[in-house]
């Protein structure tokens, strides 16, 4: 049996010393090629047209061209390579306020994922925390690759299960987790629910301090609702998308007979805070047989634990199928638990919640 060829990378940075960075961290892997390093988005589609990458690693903040214009540049080149794998984007970028509007307005556009630009006084410590970094992300991308030309190959429909029949009106809140590719998969799915209900959402998305906030104002342009970074206190309203922040856990309690978000800073759970079994947990006792749960694509297993209490309360639980989640990491460990009612591909998971959803919802106490 032969061995796989190597994945092919394209490395598109402004600066030089970053580039050869990069290429010092991959150093010695026989299962990934640098095939080109280039330093302006007008070259990385230039490349790209006449040698096509696998993955290409794109700096956002680059002079000239862009790195958001580059990545709708390569987005095109994908839907022109009929019956090919889409060439995925890594965004590089640094956590500066502009780095972090532009990498969610990338991830949305769907880029696979992101790295950030490593910045301590130790640059050695930079280099190791580089490699590793970067390592993670195309092994991930590796592994999404190899799903895609099975799935590609294949002529078997995505798989749906319906564990239990739908109960449509008859649920008022929803609960949403997600991970990597998750801010493209909440672009799709939150403006389609919210059309057609003004029941309140919640969302953990995996992202560090510092971007959720700009994650909250991408969909606030994108949907019907009001969307804010949770507040610890703040009372829970109808026709309001509530984003968790990164570096904290969101919960809910009673208070004065309304419902309100609490903020914590205990340890991180699955390597995560937020997380979502934390969320998931605690919106189970305080909205009993009213809440609809999704998984969405996610690197880990965050999500699956709290999967029992949500079903004991009497929750409908929805997990992104594999086909179309860029890591099936959190919905397929939710799919293992045998507490998920319907596994569904992204484009049908919006309208199936709004069906599910109240017709008009009802008070948030």
């Amino acid at each position: 049996m032969s061995a796989e060829p190597p994945l092919r990378l394209l490395i598109v940075d402004d600066s030089r010393i970053f580039r050869a960075a990069m290429q010092d961290a991959l150093e010695g892997r026989t299962d990934i090629r640098v095939v080109g390093s280039v330093w302006s988005g007008e070259k990385a589609v230039e490349f790209i047209r006449e040698s096509p990458p696998d993955l290409v690693t794109l700096d956002i903040n680059m002079p000239g061209q862009g790195g958001l214009e580059t990545l709708s540049q390569i987005q095109e080149i994908n839907q022109s390579r009929t019956g090919m794998p889409p060439i995925g984007v890594l965004l590089v970028s640094a956590l500066t306020s502009r780095g972090a509007a532009t990498t969610v307005e990338g991830l949305q556009r769907g880029a696979f994922d992101f790295i950030l630009k490593p910045d301590g006084p130790d640059e050695k410590e930079n280099q190791t925390q580089l490699q590793q970094l970067l390592l993670e992300k195309i092994n991930l991308f590796s592994q999404r690759l190899k799903v895609g030309q099975a799935t590609s190959s294949s002529r078997t429909a995505p798989p749906v299960v319906c564990a239990t029949p739908s109960r449509s009106g008859r649920y008022s809140v929803v609960a949403i987790g997600s991970s990597t590719g998750g801010p493209e998969a909440l672009a799709r799915i939150l403006p389609e629910i919210t059309r057609q209900s003004k029941c309140p959402i919640f969302v953990v998305q995996h992202l560090p301090p510092g971007m959720t906030g700009y994650f909250a104002e991408s969909l606030a342009r994108k949907c019907d609702f009001r969307v804010v970074e949770a507040q610890d206190g703040l009372v829970v309203e109808n026709s309001t998308i509530y984003v968790a922040p990164g570096g904290h856990h969101m919960v809910l309690r009673k208070q004065d007979g309304r419902v309100v978000i609490g903020l914590n800073d205990l340890p991180p759970e699955n390597g995560c805070r937020p997380s979502v079994d934390v969320f998931f947990r605690s919106i189970a006792s305080i909205y009993p047989h009213a809440v609809v749960a999704v998984v969405l694509t996610g690197m880990g297993t965050d999500g699956a634990k709290g999967l029992m209490p949500l079903k004991r309360n009497g929750a409908y639980v929805i997990a992104q199928d594999e086909a179309t989640s860029v890591v099936w990491g959190m919905p397929g460990a939710a799919a293992a638990t045998n507490q998920v009612d319907e596994i569904l591909p992204i484009g049908r998971i919006g309208t199936t919640v709004a069906k599910l959803l109240a017709t008009r919802a009802k008070p948030c106490s």
